[in-house]
């Protein structure tokens, strides 16, 4: 096994979260005076961080940016969060990927105050050896390198990765999402990375992007790692 640390995506990888997120985005622009219901504009929203997308997307500043993620979160943290499902056959992958001995890490730019209640929710807790999301606006911890990094101090606090060999650590990982911001992410960390086809990527994203390995179905996550 040259691959022993799989660091995976939420939001698009393990969870099809598209309608608790898309929905909580259309209220904070309805709070704000846009109407929006174009599904495709309102999905490029699920992976990012939401600030920087509200900018990018619709031209606010800052302060407006961080008023919209206020709004966002007015739903989402009640309501959106759960309106989320596992993508079929994750379960599985998971408890399979345990069984052939590998170490499970989440890696999300979700904040990190959301983590643990969407994973005991679903019932995937049990799996993930540690589970590190992202930092509220203002913390230092936003983007997915960052998030990837604070994965390895983690494992490395735990006893599961030698702290002082952080090179041969990073060297048996791998990151695996649906996004270019999680293969980017592995670039600049300096792992592998694994795009999957089944989540919110844009056509020829994953590729764009540089992703060493893309796969179509869940059910090919655990195939392809076997064969690393």
């Amino acid at each position: 096994m040259t691959k022993r640390y799989i660091l995976f995506d939420l939001d698009g990888t393990i969870t099809d979260s598209s309608k608790g997120i898309t929905q909580s985005v259309q209220h904070a622009l309805k709070k704000l005076g846009i109407e929006e219901n174009d599904q495709a504009m309102l999905r490029r929203f699920i992976g990012p961080p939401l600030d920087e997308s509200f900018e990018k997307f619709y031209g606010f500043d800052k302060e407006k940016a961080l008023k919209a993620v206020d709004y966002y979160r007015e739903r989402y943290s009640d309501k959106g969060i759960y309106e989320n499902v596992l993508f079929d056959g994750i379960a599985d992958m998971l408890e399979g990927l345990k069984s052939d001995g590998y170490i499970i890490a989440l890696a999300t730019c979700k904040p990190e105050i959301y983590v643990p209640r969407i994973l005991e929710y679903f019932d995937v807790d049990k799996y993930f050896d540690v589970a590190v999301g992202s930092e509220l606006e203002g913390g230092e911890r936003r983007h997915k390198n960052q998030v990837i990094d604070e994965v390895f101090v983690r494992l490395a606090a735990a006893g599961l990765a030698d702290a002082g060999n952080l090179s041969e650590t990073k060297s048996q990982s791998i990151m695996i999402g649906d996004r270019k911001d999680d293969i980017l992410g592995a670039k600049a960390s300096g792992i592998d990375s694994m795009g999957v086809r089944y989540g919110f990527a844009e056509e020829q994203e994953l590729e764009m992007a540089g992703a060493d390995y893309i796969v179509e179905t869940v059910e090919d996550i655990r195939k392809k790692l076997k064969t690393l």
